[in-house]
């Protein structure tokens, strides 16, 4: 499936532009479904993916499916991203940074841009898909958009350059930034 022909997010399909491998150390810090969690954890085999959500029920959740599936490197972290360090994961210690449709509902988008580049390893990348627009509902009130250009000004005065862009579908948009 090309980026053009599909219309809705699909994780696979986004994830190919960074080239994940296997032994990389990669942090979901919007995990909520799992799907982009499972997606990496497929790709990055027998390294892990570390799935951050405020929710218990929705980290159980991620877990049970992915060891239903046969994911035995998926880790469970309960965090808040909107407070400084609220990944609670250790800094520099991620290769990849996944944030999947999280700054249109975020209020503190600073706290998140840091906390991602607090946790990544130097010259590690991330992944920031969002909505687009509001889609006439299906989407966030328009409003709650935060398009491609806030986001990169967003993660450019946190230290970070936009290195490229993903296929997201034509609901969403897909940057992919590194820390510098």
């Amino acid at each position: 499936m090309s980026g053009s022909s599909f219309s809705f997010l699909n994780p696979a399909e986004a994830l190919m532009p960074l080239e994940l491998h296997a032994g990389l150390r990669v942090a979901d810090l919007s995990a909520s479904s799992g799907f982009f969690v499972r997606a990496a954890a497929r790709l990055v085999a027998p390294g892990d993916v570390w799935a951050v959500d405020p929710n218990p029920d929705l980290l159980r959740r991620i877990k049970t499916i992915a060891e239903a599936e046969g994911l035995r490197n998926v880790e469970l972290m309960r965090g808040d991203i909107e407070r400084k360090e609220g990944s609670n994961l250790p800094p520099n210690a991620f290769d990849v940074v996944l944030l999947i449709n999280r700054l249109f509902a975020a209020e503190h988008k600073t706290t998140i841009s840091t906390e991602i580049h607090r946790i990544l390893k130097r010259g590690g990348r991330a992944l920031v898909i969002d909505w687009s627009d509001s889609h006439g509902g299906l989407g966030p009130t328009p409003a709650h958009v935060y398009s491609a250009k806030e986001a990169q000004t967003l993660f450019e005065d946190a230290g970070f350059s936009v290195v490229g862009s993903v296929p997201a579908g034509v609901y969403h948009w897909g940057l992919i930034i590194k820390k510098k």
